[in-house]
């Protein structure tokens, strides 16, 4: 690339970069990843914040311009060829007379990264590399960076992060009822808009709408030359509005048109790689009959199904349900749901045990409490565990009318409690 075009398109990203203000610190200990000597791999759904997490590494490691390098690789202006990885760490060096600490965002955009990023390494760099395709990401990283790299999964804002957002104050040990009040009011604001971060500054939902266009068109038809756009696009809605239920390959298959069943299956590995649904399995100690049997969709911000899915306010447990999902796995929990003669919503294991049973109600009355409870016990009985979890919007149950093993907790304490 030309030097003169490629020092404009340096510069002019450096300026981007060092005007973000008013950032939020996330709720993630940043220390880990400062200190590791590996590379700093930062992945997630387009528009959560990657960037920002940069910027704020940066801020926390106190660099001048001097010391570090940014580049934005998602711009037009570029191409895409390994060469211009050099040139923009040549240039930097130029400039300042120094090795940078690199900040390379969207990288997948360029053919051969890893192999770039690996040689650097070797030279005891400090690297940060985001990206939002888990599967170039995923695929390089095992090959060329296996044991050398460090991965952080990033999320929308959680709810913690939105009140940190909206500067809302609270001590959860001394909660008044005037900041009960506004704490869940909080909560039905979130619960509409999602956690993603421009959405809730511009108070704009209509911003999911072109995230869905740029996350459908940019990382998943253009980059696997889908021709049939209608087919997946209509099988992303179909998902927005069906959150939280169990789906089959032959069904969707019905429902979108496509004539072939391992098609279905090429766009659900798309969505998934481009972090915008994930598919909870049901648990069995069986790691076939696992693959086997009939997955559930979650989105990664329930903001999307709100937005462009089914009508809030008559599907709003699923909404919850596709909440506590999300911040199961942002604290890096191993999830599955259970069925056998009634079904629970998660299960949590670690290691080789289910350490967790947990059902989410929107409402918890008597005309669903022993649905709710029935399958929840039944979980807790197969997998041998004394205690069991429901959450809930809000509930007209007594405790002392729910077994004492079990406990009621509405979502927005559960959110704000670091799940314990």
């Amino acid at each position: 690339m030309n030097k003169e075009r490629l020092t404009e398109i340096f510069f002019d990203q450096k300026e981007t970069f060092n005007a973000k203000k008013g950032l939020i610190d996330r709720a993630i200990d940043l220390s880990p990843y400062i200190n590791t000597s590996q590379i700093v791999v930062i992945t997630g759904v387009r528009r959560c914040g990657k960037s920002s997490l940069l910027f704020l590494l940066k801020q926390k490691m106190q660099l001048n311009d001097n010391a570090f390098c940014y580049f934005n690789f998602d711009d037009e202006r570029i191409g895409n060829k390994p060469e211009l990885l050099e040139q923009i760490d040549n240039l930097h060096k130029e400039l300042y007379n120094k090795d940078a600490v690199l900040f390379f965002d969207e990288i997948q955009n360029i053919n051969g990264w890893e192999k770039f990023i690996n040689r650097l390494y070797e030279q005891g760099r400090k690297i940060f590399i985001t990206g939002s395709n888990a599967s170039l990401l995923s695929s390089e990283i095992s090959t060329t960076l296996t044991g050398r790299n460090k991965t952080l999964e990033l999320f929308p804002f959680s709810f913690k992060e939105y009140l940190n957002f909206i500067k809302l104050e609270f001590n959860l040990k001394t909660l008044s009822a005037n900041t009960k009040v506004r704490l869940t009011g909080a909560f039905d604001t979130y619960l509409k808009s999602g956690g993603f971060p421009m959405v809730i500054r511009e108070n704009d939902p209509e911003l999911l709408d072109n995230y869905f266009k740029d996350i459908l068109y940019r990382d998943i038809i253009a980059r696997y030359r889908i021709s049939q756009v209608d087919e997946i696009k209509q099988l992303g809605l179909y998902f927005f509005s069906n959150i939280a239920k169990i789906f089959s390959y032959s069904t969707l298959q019905k429902i979108t048109g496509i004539k072939s069943l391992s098609t279905v299956k090429n766009y659900l590995d798309y969505f998934s790689m481009s972090y915008l649904f994930f598919y909870l399995r049901k648990f069995d100690y069986s790691v076939k009959k696992q693959i086997l049997n009939s997955r559930k969709v979650y989105s990664v911000d329930h903001g999307f199904a709100n937005r462009l899915g089914f009508n809030f306010s008559k599907n709003r447990g699923r909404i919850l349900e596709n909440m506590v999902l999300i911040e199961l796995l942002r604290n890096n929990k191993e999830v599955f749901y259970h069925s056998g003669k009634k079904e629970c919503d998660f299960v949590v294991r670690q290691g080789l045990q289910i350490t967790e049973a947990i059902q989410v109600a929107y409402h918890l009355n008597k005309e669903n409490v022993e649905r709710e409870v029935t399958g929840l016990l039944e979980a807790m009985e197969k997998f041998n565990l004394k205690k069991g979890l429901i959450l809930t919007y809000d509930t007209d149950i007594d405790a002392a009318e729910i077994p004492e093993t079990i406990k009621i907790i509405p979502v927005w304490k559960w959110l704000l409690t670091g799940n314990k």
